[in-house]
């Protein structure tokens, strides 16, 4: 007698940078989530799915919990909690080298206070030090709220099997929300701006703090069997628009060739892609953006 099929949704949480989207990428085998070294890099709430065994887990990549201080901060915390509401099961990732910092204090006291429990994720943990890490578990599983501990390396992959193995044993009896070959509920020409802005964090991110971001303006599919697909990055002032292009255009071809290559692999086909930079000020202010985003304007 077959397996009965299981299904469920795991909201993975965490401060900023703690390596979430890598551990979703890692756990889906593919990019579903962008990666940065700047915090805050992912502003929507992005499901990466995975099948193990009869179980499909569906997870979801929220953006980092912080102290908000613009309105775009604040669209993205409520959009990290409403993740976990929604959700039937949550992992707390912690950055292990990092240790216990004022934001992941702020997200155990949360789910503390609203009598929720949550599966414990220390990541990093190759580079950390085995007293550390021990100190670091006993220091957060006196909050009392974590009946599970994992140790993992979101970028290697060590220890990730036994947790996917443990989550896919926590899923409701059910019949799958997707189908068995998806990946991601994430529109294609929101994931094409998506890789397109992790280029911009990745060489820019010194020069060009959140200032910026992307959208993809026409998806056009051609007779060879390649794609056409002209983005435009948006930014504040007119001085980012310099530094975004370059000296005669070098950046902005450097960012294109990079975003296509990557584009090129998700896609598996020939991608043309076409950059063009406007200014727009207080785009961060626009309803029509948080509204593609996801986000909610008046959080």
């Amino acid at each position: 007698m077959a397996e009965p099929t299981r299904c469920g949704f795991v909201a993975v949480l965490g401060a900023p940078n703690v390596g979430k989207s890598t551990l979703i990428n890692q756990i889906v085998g593919a990019k579903v989530s962008i990666v940065s070294p700047k915090v805050q890099t992912t502003r929507t709430r992005v499901l990466g799915i995975h099948i193990e065994g009869a179980s499909q887990i569906v997870f979801i990549d929220t953006p980092g919990i912080f102290q908000p201080r613009r309105r775009l901060d604040r669209a993205m915390v409520a959009a990290a909690w409403g993740g976990a509401d929604d959700a039937d099961a949550v992992l707390l990732l912690v950055d292990a080298t990092k240790g216990m910092d004022a934001n992941t204090t702020h997200i155990v006291d949360r789910l503390k206070a609203g009598g929720r429990q949550a599966i414990l994720v220390l990541n990093k943990v190759d580079l950390a030090k085995k007293p550390a890490l021990l100190r670091l578990a006993a220091d957060l599983n006196a909050a009392g709220i974590f009946p599970d501990t994992f140790m993992v390396s979101a970028l290697t992959g060590d220890g990730v099997p036994d947790l996917v193995a443990h989550l896919a044993g926590r899923m409701r009896e059910g019949p799958w929300h997707f189908p068995e070959d998806q990946i991601s509920d994430m529109p294609q020409r929101l994931l094409a701006a998506e890789i397109t802005r992790e280029q911009l964090y990745r060489q820019l991110h010194q020069e060009l703090p959140y200032a910026a971001t992307v959208e993809t303006e026409a998806w056009t599919e051609q007779r060879d069997g390649s794609v056409r697909i002209d983005q435009v990055i948006f930014v504040e002032r007119t001085s980012q628009r310099a530094i975004v292009l370059g000296k005669g255009g070098a950046r902005i071809r450097s960012l294109g060739a990079a975003a296509r290559a990557e584009l090129e692999a998700i896609f598996e086909h020939r991608v043309h892609l076409f950059l063009f930079v406007k200014v727009r000020e207080s785009w961060g202010d626009d309803p029509e953006r948080y509204r593609d985003w996801g986000l909610d304007f008046d959080a």
